[in-house]
């Protein structure tokens, strides 16, 4: 009884607090949602935020009670202050794809480009101040936007959503407010696909679910499918002259990377994924090549058919919804210095070692691991290379045959040669993974985050690093975890 006394009255303190921050949400926000479109010019040294439009759309999806974010993840932030008293009444971090385009060669040459963003936030019922917040050198956040909103301001649209769109209650465990909501919204299916569609949805709803650390937890999610049918099956490929009408746009060879996914028609995403109560946004793509791509709460894309599409789907998710950084360091990518060498990075699975005595994860750490961490990273590296170039090689093949209208018995034949190039190699450095002594251990392994050289990730293998349906490492699982707590009242 003496044990069990103090944890009821912790119970009735949360309760008692949650059902004050659920009063507070009532007396400031409508159950909807606001709907902030602006866009994001500019290129590595300067930003312009103009807005578009603003809408009020359907039911708030996220937390009533947990409405500021303290993970401080992402290369911005949106804020919202009650315009009276000055107090912060929502925020969410995020990264954006202007934020990738500034990390490129060619917005280091001053070139500009436009994207077109959201910010999605509760209905005020008082007036407020939104602002855009970005991250500086030193880590810190200044402010780049700022607009005063009247909850009751005329430009404030009210239009219906537009049709021709289905949902599909692909895994509902129950009240969007108190599950993390995920959107599937597909691209490139057709009319006749529809039921290929909703096949695809319940297959990757259940690679995640029964995948940790989101199968323990996997009555706290809902996933929702929604889809715009497409003209066209499939996604555009520019660099291999293959361009398709979809409902989104979806499209390879993004800021320059061959196997990079993602779209700029931000409207159509937003306008399409308004159907569903949602989160996370999720992009699957109907084609057969491997690639992807996740941005930290703006969405993740993935293709439903290819070896590795499983994987694809868990590791763009770690990066769209838990803000994980990439772990690999051979590919090649769009980015020119997307870590500040020295700085520490505020993702929670890769660190700059600056104090090995104060290791991020640390507590994880396996006892009396030295830091950094030997791994033998040299003979891992050479093997890697020798594979990144040939399969370089076999994709410039691809493009060549695809352009010069080569017949599609050779194409399909220089496809098959990468897929099971790409197999072969991830079993070898798998074997070579299970061989070697570091193996199982939590630590300061180098080379991580597009580097080399100067930042380390948690242990030797990684969902978050090579391929394959495999667990997530220590430092990765806890971020996990604790981002989906944020989304629970």
């Amino acid at each position: 009884m003496r044990r069990i006394l103090p944890c009821l009255i912790l119970l009735a303190a949360g309760a008692a607090a949650a059902d004050t921050d659920l009063a507070t949400f009532e007396a400031r926000f409508h159950d909807e949602t606001l709907r902030v479109d602006y866009f994001h010019t500019g290129n590595a040294d300067e930003e312009i935020v103009s807005l578009d439009q603003m809408w009020r759309q359907g039911t708030w999806a996220g937390s009533r009670t947990r409405l500021v974010d303290d993970l401080d993840l992402g290369r911005y932030y949106a804020k919202a202050y009650d315009r009276e008293s000055g107090e912060l009444v929502w925020s969410r971090g995020f990264d954006s794809y202007f934020g990738e385009w500034k990390t490129t060669a060619r917005a280091g040459t001053g070139e500009r480009r436009t994207y077109h963003e959201s910010a999605l936030l509760p209905m005020p019922k008082m007036p407020i101040v939104f602002t855009l917040e970005v991250r500086g050198d030193d880590n810190g956040l200044r402010e780049i936007f700022r607009r005063e909103i009247e909850p009751d301001d005329w430009h404030i649209r009210r239009d219906a959503l537009p049709g021709g769109v289905r949902v599909f209650e692909t895994a509902v465990s129950g009240d969007p407010h108190q599950r993390v909501d995920i959107a599937i919204v597909g691209d490139g299916y057709t009319p006749l696909e529809t039921d290929k569609f909703a096949a695809d949805c319940r297959r990757f709803a259940d690679t995640m679910l029964n995948h940790e650390p989101y199968a323990s937890r996997r009555d706290q999610f809902n996933v929702w499918g929604v889809l715009r049918s497409s003209l066209e099956s499939g996604c555009d490929e520019p660099s291999r002259g293959v361009h398709r009408n979809t409902a989104l746009g979806s499209t390879f060879d993004s800021l320059d990377s061959e196997r990079y996914l993602l779209t700029e028609d931000n409207r159509a995403i937003r306008d399409i994924a308004a159907h569903a109560p949602y989160d996370v946004l999720y992009i699957m793509v109907n084609h057969e090549r491997y690639g992807g791509g996740g941005i930290y709460n703006l969405f993740c894309t993935f293709t439903s058919d290819n070896q590795w599409s499983e994987y694809v789907f868990l590791h763009e998710f770690g990066h769209s919804f838990a803000g994980l950084a990439d772990e690999y360091y051979t590919s090649s990518t769009g980015y020119d210095e997307f870590y500040k060498p020295g700085r520490e990075p505020n993702e929670r699975n890769i660190t700059a070692l600056r104090d090995p005595a104060h290791l991020k994860w640390g507590d994880l750490a396996t006892p009396g691991v030295a830091l950094p961490t030997p791994w033998d990273q040299d003979d891992y590296d050479k093997a890697d290379v020798a594979y990144q170039t040939e399969r370089g090689a076999i994709n410039d093949e691809i493009a060549r045959l695809m352009t010069s209208g080569a017949p599609a018995a050779e194409v399909e034949a220089a496809k098959a040669r990468g897929e099971e190039l790409s197999l072969r190699h991830q079993l070898e450095v798998d074997a070579w993974f299970a061989a070697n002594p570091a193996h199982g251990k939590v630590g300061a392994f180098q080379g991580a985050g597009y580097m080399a050289r100067g930042m380390y990730r948690a242990e030797l293998d990684c969902i978050m690093f090579t391929k394959g349906i495999k667990p997530f490492c220590a430092a990765c699982e806890r971020g996990i975890r604790e981002v989906i707590e944020r989304y629970r009242e």
